[in-house]
């Protein structure tokens, strides 16, 4: 009965499963790294543009609050434009172009990105925000001579040498007007007294040190001056006044580079208000005016792509689901097709080989994939199977036959002498030594074929001269030959050399000569011949007799194998002594070919490794 394969088992089954979770687990990844990237990408162009853009509006507000028009900004735009691939345009608010780096003609975008306008919007004391404020690269008059920097940096430089003195770590960096300041790497951990003993207490103006980093210098001085009286009609407007004049700030930010003094209302109160510093500031802005130039709207971008470049919406979520279940869909589908093909000659496949042995069924090949080279393999196995089970049958049968004829013979000549029949005359035991051996003959050639199959089959190598080796065997089998009518010859080389055991050459070789004088008709010739050809020593038999087909050359060194199938062990031998001839070939690392024509005599050739002479040998 055939045996039934659970579901979970079949190789169907299992295809399928498998396929759909890869499929399944491709289309999720695929999603997930697809959003994942494009967020991420989008996300990380999305910052890049926005530092661009804030890079831009910086650069282009510190160009304004150091010129006092906009001239000379056409390099500083085409300039910027080409470092961040973007196209840059700079108008009037009446939208009168200024600059743009876009070819002449092109339309601005729809809308401007921001104002570039220093006296209102700071971008300059916290990178990549827009402030409100007066930019504190706009320093005007305020701006530093350059004697009066060198003096204020001789100054910070002392003040930094004495904090590093006393063990505080000091760094001296400059406003945008030129005017130097000490920075204190730790704040925290530094007393103040120690800042003090220097002139310069951070955050709050120094007492009584005469340090000239504490005052304005004579340009300052002018422009608080001035400052003050701009500022003046303001304040006495809200019913306020200085109470003193106009100082610069400690702020190292340099936001705020002057402030007011106390301001002096009706009542005589001191305080400090936000109104009074509204009035300051409008003055800043209108001693400023003259040193930037005008407010002007920059605009940003690559003609009018304003729209959003990545939209994650239900529709497009939908698109992404639709696609990755038609993936699957078509994965699946795929994968059954594919499955189907591949189960189907397993199955036959499978059929096959539960057919009973004796029967030698062939499985069916429709394919060139692996699945149809596997069904030739099997074939080519039950092709060699069925040939190996005829082999046997025959050599069963061949075993029985060599072995019966000699035993029956030994046999009856026992029985009649047993009788008194027969006399056991020498004649008479001459035969039946000849007949034991005969079976001593095929018990040998039986045991090395066995030790030939089982790997234990020895030889004892030693130099070997291949024209003695001729010599030898043409000896040994010279009676037989002339017995049979058949000249003998020897054709050896005297150079050449083997590294062989002389006792299984002689029997290989033996065993030619024996086939080639049995098949060889009376007046024939037969011939022993070595020779050296390279690295090899090549040993031939040839004969005249009758020769091989081509049909059974192919066999001549299979075991039992007669080309005549109804010669008897008496003109055809055993059937083992060429398959004898292989092995003891390949245990010598050579090998052994038969080549024939019919009619025209057949040449055994014996090819193994040459050797080198030995030391005293001449």
């Amino acid at each position: 009965m055939k045996p039934r394969i659970p579901w979970r088992r079949r190789l169907l089954v299992r295809l399928m499963f498998a396929s759909v979770l890869i499929a399944v687990c491709s289309v999720a990844a695929t999603a997930w790294l697809a959003v994942t990237t494009t967020t991420s990408a989008l996300e990380e162009e999305q910052g890049q543009d926005l530092a661009a853009d804030n890079k831009i509006l910086a650069q282009l507000s510190g160009y304004a609050a150091d010129h006092p028009d906009w001239s000379g900004v056409g390099h500083t735009v085409r300039v910027l434009a080409a470092k961040t691939g973007r196209r840059i345009a700079l108008t009037t608010a009446d939208r009168t172009l200024i600059a743009d780096s876009a070819p002449h003609d092109t339309p601005l975008p729809p809308r401007p990105a921001a104002a570039v306008d220093p006296l209102h919007t700071d971008t300059y004391t916290e990178s990549g925000a827009q402030l409100s404020g007066i930019d504190p690269r706009a320093v005007g008059p305020f701006g530093l001579t350059a004697p009066e920097r060198e003096k204020l940096d001789l100054v910070a430089a002392k003040e930094q040498l004495c904090l590093d003195h006393m063990g505080v770590q000091t760094t001296v960096q400059h406003t945008p007007s030129g005017r130097p300041y000490v920075v204190l790497d730790d704040a925290r951990d530094t007393p103040l007294q120690l800042k003090a003993r220097c002139g310069t207490v951070y955050g709050e103006p120094a007492v009584d040190t005469g340090d000239p980093l504490d005052f304005p210098t004579t340009t300052e001085t002018k422009a608080l001056d001035a400052l003050a009286d701009l500022a003046r009609p303001c304040l006495q407007a809200k019913g306020m006044d200085l109470g003193g004049p106009l100082s610069l700030t400690y702020d190292p930010t340099g936001r705020n580079p002057v402030s007011g003094g106390f301001l002096v209302t009706e009542q005589g109160e001191k305080r400090e208000t936000d109104q009074a510093m509204n009035c300051v500031t409008n003055a800043r802005r209108t001693q400023l005016e003259p040193y930037v130039a005008p407010a002007a709207e920059l605009f940003l971008g690559i003609g009018d792509q304003t729209a959003p470049r990545f939209d994650m919406s239900t529709a497009n979520k939908a698109r992404i689901v639709g696609a990755a279940g038609l993936v699957l869909a078509v994965t699946v589908a795929v994968t059954a097709v594919v499955a189907l093909r591949l189960v189907r000659p397993l199955r036959a496949l499978t059929a096959a080989v539960r057919q009973p042995p004796e029967l030698h069924v062939r499985a069916p090949v429709r394919t060139r994939d692996e699945t149809g080279l596997l069904a030739e393999a099997f074939n080519d196995l039950t092709e060699r199977r069925e040939r190996l089970e005829e082999q046997r049958k025959a050599m069963v049968s061949d075993i029985a036959h060599e072995l019966r004829s000699p035993l029956t013979n030994i046999r009856g000549w026992l029985e009649v002498t047993r009788d008194g029949l027969v006399d056991p005359d020498p004649a008479l035991l001459a035969s039946l030594h000849e007949e034991a051996l005969v079976l001593q003959r095929i018990i040998d050639d039986l045991q090395d074929l066995a030790a030939a199959d089982a790997g234990t089959l020895r030889v004892h190598r030693e130099p070997v001269r291949a024209a003695d080796l001729a010599e030898q065997v043409a000896a040994a089998y010279r009676v037989a030959a002339d017995t049979a009518g058949v000249t003998l010859l020897t054709d050896a080389d005297g150079t050449a050399w083997l590294d062989a055991d002389p006792v299984r050459m002689r029997q290989a070789l033996g065993n030619l000569v024996s086939n080639a004088i049995r098949h060889t008709p009376a007046d024939g010739t037969v011939t022993l011949a070595a020779r050296r050809d390279g690295d090899d020593v090549v040993l031939t038999v040839t004969d005249t007799g009758q020769g091989i087909a081509a049909d059974d050359l192919p066999h001549v060194f299979e075991r039992f194998w007669r080309a005549e199938k109804s010669r008897s062990r008496r003109t055809g031998g055993s059937g083992l002594g060429l398959p004898i001839v292989r092995h003891l070939l390949a245990a010598h690392d050579g090998t052994a070919e038969a080549r024939s024509e019919p009619g025209k005599g057949a040449e055994f050739i014996l090819r193994l490794p040459a050797a080198q002479p030995p030391a005293d040998v001449s």
